[in-house]
């Protein structure tokens, strides 16, 4: 597939010593080293010698005639006769160092820097990289005298400076050039090719003669065995790069994620990344509950009293009635330790260590802790979620908050992105496409001024801006209370149901009414973005970057503010106090309510994408009679992705399938906004390049999400009194304690394991850990920070060397040409003179 051309500095052909242009200068020197080398060894002849001298003084004479003329990059590629006054008067312009009548000396200087030798015929080039190739052979094989070479494999200079070749001396160059390739080594070879300036087909028909002529020599003295063993390993090699191929082609969503980045930019297209990244998130979250919890219960089910409900299709939306005796929510999981029994049968049965299960017996099968299992299994994956996030965020921070100057990425991107291996028109287009878009991006940050204001218009601003924010902060507390009103009273109208006894005449309704607080909270994640980008535009932002990050703020106080009401509900009144309430399982409620939020969470979502974004192109091209379609709002999408994976987070402890939901749900709305996207929304009128806020979207997943949830979470296993008729925890005063008893159970059994139960009080027990490990990982990022902001002022300082490298040059060359205008002012002074005399 396409992919844009990085630089690479670890990559396998870096090894091979690539050549830069500067290697150009020894050219024009190589024929006098030759001469120097063999006039040492003495055994080159003086005819010989004598006939290099004469082409070498040609060569400089040829090229002292060919550079009369010094022009610009705008001007080398025209014809002598088209270099006239306005292109003397362009370059002047461009460069105030073109514009001098420069002596013999200088051109024939400047003639021979690295910049000044692209642009020659391909004859001259067979043949220059030709002597390149017999000089990397002399280094590794004794060097014959020149007299031992026939005349027409002497390194040849006649015509070095001719502008066009004959057809049949540039195909004895190229033959000789093949030869010379063919004897060379891999790396050498792929150096050489890589170096020489033509274009790509010209190179691969050179790599492919060479490779034909090798293949040919090798068949006529490599014996069979060793053409077997040639052929096996080949065939070795081209396999492995077929499977590498295949893997890479297995990536998750590639064209489409190429297709959005070349019509909406970078910014649409981090939002599709945040998705696939959360998506991963929630596998690995599923694949650790899914083997270590729901598989073993599912495998041995727990004897249940109760008959279980009627599917009436009402679970789908509430998670309760039939759905409550399942797998999916906390209270199913049993509270002993699963194992095989030990009649001679066979039969497995689950038994536990309250029912009398012999001693012996239990020492000769396996037994599985479901208690142990369910607590560190929460604990484990959240700690390994924890650690790739931090290693997500630091790897982000490293790659975005980097030098990116805009003109030095726009001559990479001129001249570094386009893959010639793509051959496909589609992905031609598409290729091209992206390019085209970043383009833009990057002239657009180039193009960008910032306007000085008057003081008064400072004023009017900060004051528009102070509105904003205040009728900002009034519709979210607003909002907040509200939610906080409403679950108070669901939480009274349940309690009363509960506690009272009064038969419900109509169950499903009743069920129904539980979507009343999740419905509610969606509508307000909805509407209010709404609000907040009307605020936007009041404030009328001249940077679409700065706009997308104020609204992403606001976006997260919404976020953050319902969350908080949320688990304040959750965890300080429905777990705080059940038996008021009637709940004999109040971790089944709560799962059950993190149900129901993330799926009015994806209802809403598919409604606003109908609406909000189909409808309204139906009505604006339809009725307004007008092309504009609406702009995907970013912010508000992405805060949406990280409000439902912090309520995932929250539910493992209670409902361990919420991931399966989540995937779910990630992967239907891939799909959704995807075609959305592509059919409703247009790219932005005025386009911007959005580097770091990918950083910024795992850093909000980081850090208000996972570490709000994971509070939340610990402090549900530490302090909250688990229930006494549900779950793996009951008869125990709070969740935590499981670990501890299964320690306590290891010391008994084995004194020689009181170390460990040591290292649990220290290590577990004690949440001082939990605050050194935070801050280990907050120093850890500080550091990493730290290190990448010196790698920025480092590469700040030897780009300000780069261009005060330039400037010397310029300034050499200056004094250069004056020093032989004073030299040449006496010697015309004296010709004045003899004349006159």
């Amino acid at each position: 597939m396409a992919r844009n051309v990085a630089f690479d500095q670890n990559h396998p052909l870096m090894e091979a010593g690539l050549e830069s242009p500067i290697d150009e200068e020894g050219v024009h020197d190589s024929f006098s080293q030759l001469i120097a080398e063999q006039s040492q060894n003495g055994g080159a002849s003086d005819s010989d010698a004598f006939e290099l001298q004469e082409l070498q003084r040609q060569l400089d004479e040829e090229e002292r005639d060919n550079v009369a003329f010094l022009s610009g990059p705008g001007c080398e590629f025209q014809g002598r006769r088209q270099r006239d006054a306005e292109c003397e008067d362009a370059d002047t312009q461009a460069d105030p160092l073109i514009g001098e009548r420069w002596s013999s000396a200088t051109l024939k200087i400047l003639s021979s820097m690295p910049s000044r030798t692209i642009g020659r015929n391909r004859g001259a080039i067979i043949s220059q990289y030709y002597n390149r190739t017999m000089q990397l052979r002399r280094r590794r094989q004794s060097r014959p005298a020149i007299r031992d070479f026939s005349r027409s494999a002497r390194p040849s200079i006649r015509g070095y400076g001719i502008e066009t070749d004959s057809a049949d001396a540039e195909v004895s160059k190229r033959d000789r050039l093949v030869n010379n390739l063919q004897n060379l080594s891999v790396s050498d070879r792929i150096r050489m090719l890589r170096a020489m300036p033509l274009n790509v087909s010209e190179k691969s028909e050179l790599r492919s003669l060479a490779l034909q002529k090798e293949k040919r020599t090798l068949s006529r003295r490599i014996p069979c065995c060793s053409q077997l063993k040639y052929y096996i390993i080949n065939g070795a090699r081209q396999g492995w790069y077929s499977w590498l191929s295949f893997l890479h082609s297995l990536h998750l969503w590639q064209v489409p994620l190429k297709r959005v980045s070349g019509r909406f930019g970078s910014a649409v297209l981090s939002y599709f990344l945040f998705l696939k990244t959360l998506l991963f998130f929630n596998v690995f979250l599923f694949l650790v509950t899914g083997a270590f919890m729901v598989l073993p219960q599912a495998l041995h089910p727990p004897e249940s009293s109760v008959g279980r409900p009627y599917f009436t299709g009402l679970e789908l939306l509430t998670g309760a009635g039939y759905f409550s005796d399942t797998v999916m929510y906390y209270g199913y999981y049993c509270n002993y330790i699963l194992r095989k029994s030990c009649r001679d049968d066979g039969g497995v049965h689950d038994v536990s260590l309250s029912n009398g299960t012999m001693p012996d017996c239990v020492s000769k099968h396996l037994s599985y802790n479901m208690p142990l299992a369910y607590f560190f299994t929460i604990g484990v994956s959240s700690f390994l979620t924890c650690i790739i996030l931090v290693y997500s965020m630091s790897k982000s921070f490293g790659q975005s908050f980097r030098i990116d100057k805009s003109h030095s990425i726009l001559a990479i991107k001129t001249f570094c992105s386009w893959d010639f291996k793509v051959i496909k028109k589609s992905s031609v287009k598409l290729m091209s496409e992206n390019i085209c878009t970043q383009f833009k991006e990057l002239l657009a940050e180039v193009s960008h001024k910032q306007v000085k204001n008057t003081l008064c218009q400072r004023l009017w601003r900060l004051m528009v801006h102070g509105l904003a924010w205040a009728i900002c902060v009034a519709s979210t507390t607003a909002c907040v209370l509200a939610i906080f009103f409403c679950s108070s009273h669901m939480h009274q109208n349940l309690q009363f149901f509960l506690r009272s006894g009064v038969p419900v005449t109509n169950p499903l309704l009743n069920e129904a009414s539980l979507l009343a607080l999740p419905v509610l909270v969606s509508l307000i994640n909805l509407l209010l973005p709404g609000l907040f980008n009307l605020a936007a535009w009041m404030e009328d932002y001249e940077s679409p970057s700065v706009r997308t990050y104020v609204s992403i703020g606001r976006n997260l106080m919404l976020k953050v503010s319902v969350l908080g009401v949320l688990c304040y509900h959750w965890l300080g009144r429905v777990a705080a106090d059940p038996m008021t309430i009637g709940l004999k399982c109040w971790e089944t409620f709560v799962g059950q309510e993190l149900y129901r939020f993330l799926l009015m969470d994806f209802i809403f979502t598919i409604l606003d994408t109908l609406f909000g974004e189909f409808l309204w192109r139906l009505f604006s091209e339809k009725v307004l009679k007008r092309r504009r379609k609406p702009v995907f709002d970013i912010a508000r999408n992405v805060l949406e992705l990280i409000y439902g994976q912090t309520l995932a987070w929250l539910g493992v402890l209670f409902t361990p399938v919420l991931p399966a939901v989540q995937i779910l749900k990630l992967l239907l709305l891939f799909y959704i906004k995807m075609s959305s996207v592509m059919m409703n929304c247009q790219a932005p009128r005025k386009p911007y390049r959005v580097s770091q806020m990918t950083t910024v979207f795992i850093t909000l997943l980081c850090f208000p999400s996972f570490l709000g949830a994971s509070v939340c979470v610990t402090y549900t296993m530490w302090s909250i009194t688990p229930s006494s008729s549900c779950g793996p925890f009951r008869e125990l005063k709070t969740m935590f304690q499981a670990g501890k008893r299964w320690v306590e159970e290891l010391e008994k059994d084995n004194p020689n394991l009181s170390v460990l139960a040591r290292a649990h009080s220290y290590l577990v027990e004690n949440p001082f850990f939990l605050f050194v490990g935070a801050g280990i990982f907050l120093i850890v990022i500080y550091f990493h920070s730290q290190v990448v902001d010196g790698q920025r002022k480092i590469i700040g300082l030897l780009q300000e060397q780069i261009e005060n490298e330039g400037d010397d040059k310029k300034f050499l060359i200056t004094r250069l040409q004056t020093i032989h205008e004073q030299k040449r002012t006496p010697a015309l002074r004296l010709a004045s003179q003899n004349s006159n005399c």
